[in-house]
């Protein structure tokens, strides 16, 4: 892939961006969906413009030097197959932004737009909150989202990966939140010896045998101990099951990211009562169930 030597203007470069990633045949799923918000994504960080305004700068002139970091981002995008967020060491979350790279998924879950709202109905006042748990929590993003939503909570933050831990404690830190989250390192539930807590969020590895044999070359640069979750995707969701009930307290809630695994889901427990939160994606993605539904169904 050779990339244009110059643009007139930043407008013309996201339109020629935007070209060579229809013809390169990219994946996107990684912050943007389609190949024009991703090319308008990349000029405008490139030129450490606000990401918001590409109307009023669409007219302006890019520099040699503008010109030459640009075509080396978009060279590495083509040519490696690597996720705009890994170039530019930024995904956001609704208003959040994180730093991320190669040692933690690219942050997309939808549970984030259910903290924004506050897990509205299903926890009635949100300065009762005391504690969270985000197991799984990759780059924290979670974890941060809960935190800034659940203002009285204290939140764990929980991953096997002491690399993504790394990455987590950045975040925190950057959203100088280190006094209320803290990370801990430990296989799913194995380190919390009687913790309990009012809220257990998790976006686990949820892809199936099948799934990650046909992944687009995009995912394969993210870890895969985050993508994959046994043949039928639910190894992970079987442990947070099980083991949930003896670390929430009573009347806690367990809030799960299943991908569009609905089906799946319930033909695995057709004895638990899950209820399935409408999100921007469906209602196939992200159920939630109490510590007493838990308990009943055995």
């Amino acid at each position: 892939m050779s990339a244009p030597i110059s643009y007139a203007t930043l407008g013309e470069a996201v339109e020629s961006v935007e070209r060579q990633f229809i013809d390169a045949d990219l994946y996107f799923g990684h912050g943007s969906t389609n190949a024009y918000d991703e090319a308008a994504y990349l000029v405008l960080h490139t030129l450490k413009l606000p990401l918001d305004d590409l109307d009023t700068v669409w007219e302006r002139p890019l520099s040699g030097e503008e010109q030459h970091s640009l075509a080396a981002l978009i060279k590495r995008r083509i040519d490696e197959r690597v996720p705009a967020a890994y170039l530019t060491h930024e995904a956001w979350l609704g208003p959040y932004r994180f730093y991320v790279d190669e040692r933690v998924i690219v942050p997309r879950s939808f549970i984030a737009e259910l903290l924004y709202d506050e897990l509205s109905p299903w926890v009635g006042d949100p300065a009762e909150i005391a504690s969270v748990l985000d197991l799984c929590t990759g780059s924290g993003c979670l974890a941060i989202v809960a935190a800034l939503t659940f203002e009285n909570a204290k939140v764990d933050a929980v991953d096997l990966s002491a690399d993504a831990l790394e990455v987590a404690s950045r975040n925190i830190g950057d959203y100088e939140l280190t006094a209320r989250v803290d990370t801990i390192a430990s296989d799913m539930f194995a380190a919390l010896k009687d913790r309990r807590y009012d809220v257990i969020i998790s976006n686990p590895p949820y892809v199936t045998g099948d799934s990650m044999a046909t992944l687009p070359e995009e995912y394969l640069r993210e870890p895969q101990m985050a993508l994959a979750s046994g043949n039928d995707g639910l190894d992970h969701v079987r442990t947070i099951l099980r083991e949930a009930p003896q670390h929430l307290n009573d009347g806690g809630l367990l809030v799960v990211e299943v991908g569009f695994n609905r089906d799946g889901v319930e033909a695995a427990f057709p004895h638990i009562p899950f209820t399935w939160a409408e999100v921007s994606a469906g209602d196939e993605v992200v159920f939630l169930i109490t510590r007493e539904e838990l308990v009943a169904a055995g």
